[in-house]
């Protein structure tokens, strides 16, 4: 067989198995896989946005270096126990025999399996164990989720130790790299620009592709705010707005008293998400919805008030449960309706019937948004849509309009961290270490205590645009956006947001809610929906937000952001709107 790339792209692939997860590979998969059969490299990274088909570039990729005979052995390398199934599952689809349940202490698997599947905690824990079955046969190391080989000192050493003597070595990762600057083992780095080390990938397939080829789902963002009150280890009362411009940590405790079970916001936001939930389902009879909260016990009271709002128990998944992989997988070859989980089911898991999603979880991190959205767009067929329900958080929101744009991982930073991204070049695990400590040291002293929230339907956020504002829960305006269709292509979903955003604005804009928005508050969103904007734009063009601003204010005149009025922010968000589009 030819390694030319053109050899590689043929109507339909002849496969050495029954090639069950894709009889015919995408557009992507085989212009990738061309290049890698053509420069046949040692080291090969694929960064395809989740949902794009990562696992069947990777799985043809090792039955052709099977079938050539250059490697005997495969093993995969996963971030979870489920994980591990998944991918055992697929290979056994195109003929090739993993082992997810290779254990360390046995050190060996049975001869019916072409190889095993472990984690990066595994081969953390026994290094030279996986470093002497490498070094036995000619192995193919696939490395999923790259990512995680930073995760910890120890645990980049211990991946470059075990599997250094590797024949061929596949990583692939879906959402943007580490926001830190551990160096991942087998990914090259390059100087860019500004002299700074940055990952170079050898194929990027990025979400804006992927949702122009029909491969993955456009998502609708739905932000709530609403007021909310809280008591200090002082005993002082405070109430402010989730959703308006506030301190970090008026933020961070507005937020965490939003996701408080005994508050209103929580019931609210669930309640909507169920309603579109069965809108969709008028046209995706089996979509489902995953919920996914802080911890165990806001998962747990999630769920009974879900069983409360639709009269169906939802599918409970927590990190420490023994019985977790076998109800995620119940739960995606059924067609309940919800399921609710903890971090676990942020990152890989695979359930293609996900359309709804609330984000009930006060983790920030760019990372983990991204792994957590990408749990929802999966399309199994053009026009599908997701919905994704938000606190009206700032950074969170800021994440949301940023999907599409594609981040290597970079080096040197030095820890400096630009305007508007407070902290995001700090390691992921210690972001997340640093909100936990921060949120068990504030529950043990008795320093916060939630005491009363509301919901209020902000806006929605599709294509880095906003449509709506200040509507209560129930209200028509909220009703309009709910009732969308669940099958819809992008240029379809713009287009019913603006006819229905021109409707609203005809007729009063929903006098109600309009009466209720000052006109401080409407300059203050149009203030961050500019923010956010300008957030998106500069991370495209790499250059820094306040020449951004800078050519903004040239080309739209007016002062200065903060003394600019209403209208001349509106003409800046225009401007920019036009610029991010063509950028594309």
């Amino acid at each position: 067989m030819s390694t030319s790339a053109a050899s590689h792209l043929p109507p339909a692939y002849p496969a050495r198995a029954p090639w069950g997860t894709a009889p015919k590979l995408r557009a992507w998969q085989a212009a990738a896989l061309g290049t890698y059969l053509t420069e046949q490299p040692r080291d090969y990274l694929a960064v395809a946005t989740p949902g794009a088909g990562k696992t069947t570039f990777a799985l043809r990729v090792a039955t052709e270096l099977l079938d050539r005979g250059v490697v005997e052995r495969i093993t995969i390398v996963a971030p979870t126990e489920h994980l591990k199934t998944q991918w055992a599952e697929a290979a056994a689809k195109v003929g090739i025999a993993i082992d997810p349940k290779f254990a360390n202490a046995q050190g060996r698997h049975s001869a019916d399996f072409q190889g095993v599947a472990v984690t990066y905690a595994g081969v953390a824990s026994k290094p030279m164990l996986h470093r002497a079955r490498t070094e036995a046969a000619p192995t193919l190391v696939i490395l999923d989720e790259i990512h995680h080989g930073g995760d910890a000192l120890s645990w980049g050493d211990a991946i470059r130790e075990a599997f250094e003597p590797a024949t061929r070595r596949l990583a692939l990762t879906g959402t943007p790299f580490r926001s830190d600057t551990a160096a991942i083992p087998f990914v090259r780095y390059e100087l860019d620009e500004q002299a700074t080390l940055r990952s170079s990938a050898d194929y990027t397939y990025g979400y804006a592709e992927a949702l122009r080829d029909g491969v993955v789902r456009p998502v609708l963002f739905l932000a709530y705010g609403g007021n909310m009150r809280w008591k200090t280890k002082a005993g002082d009362e405070v109430e402010a707005r989730l959703g308006e411009p506030l301190t970090k940590d008026l933020t961070a405790h507005a937020w965490r008293t939003a996701l408080d079970p005994a508050g209103e916001w929580i019931p609210s936001v669930l309640h909507a998400a169920d309603k579109r939930l069965t809108e969709v389902r008028h046209h995706v009879p089996d979509a489902g919805g995953l919920v996914i909260a802080s911890d165990q016990s806001s998962a747990r009271a999630y769920a009974k008030q879900l069983e409360a709002i639709c009269g169906e128990k939802p599918a409970v998944v927590l990190s420490d449960d023994a019985g977790a992989s076998r109800r995620i997988e119940e739960f995606s070859d059924g067609d309940a309706r919800w399921m609710v989980a903890v971090r676990m089911v942020s990152e890989g898991v695979d359930v293609p019937r996900l359309c709804i999603g609330v984000y009930a979880t006060s983790t920030s991190t760019p990372l983990f948004f991204a792994q957590a959205i990408g749990r929802f767009v999966r399309a199994r067929r053009r026009g599908e849509t997701a919905s994704v329900f938000l606190p009206s958080v700032p950074l969170i929101l800021q994440h949301a309009a940023n999907l599409e744009l594609e981040r290597d991982h970079a080096l040197d930073r030095k820890g400096r961290a630009e305007e508007g991204d407070e902290g995001i070049w700090a390691p992921e695990e210690d972001l997340l270490a640093r909100a936990q400590a921060a949120e068990q040291a504030m529950d043990s002293t008795g320093s916060f205590e939630a005491l009363q929230s509301d919901a209020e339907f902000d806006h929605v956020l599709f294509d880095a645009q906003q449509f709506g504002m200040g509507a209560m829960p129930g209200s028509e305006e909220e009703q309009d956006y709910l009732g969308l269709p669940g099958l819809l292509e992008p240029d379809q979903m713009s287009h019913l947001l603006r006819e229905r955003q021109r409707k609203q604005q005809r007729n009063g804009g929903g006098r109600e809610a309009a009466a209720r928005v000052s006109a401080h508050r409407a300059l203050a969103q149009h203030r961050k929906e500019l923010n956010t904007l300008v957030s998106a734009y500069a991370r495209k063009s790499g250059q820094p937000h306040a020449v951004v601003h800078a050519e903004l204010r040239r080309s739209c005149g007016g002062p200065e952001l903060a003394t600019a009025t209403t209208e001349q922010v509106t003409q800046r968000v225009e401007t920019i709107r036009r610029w991010i589009v063509g950028r594309r």
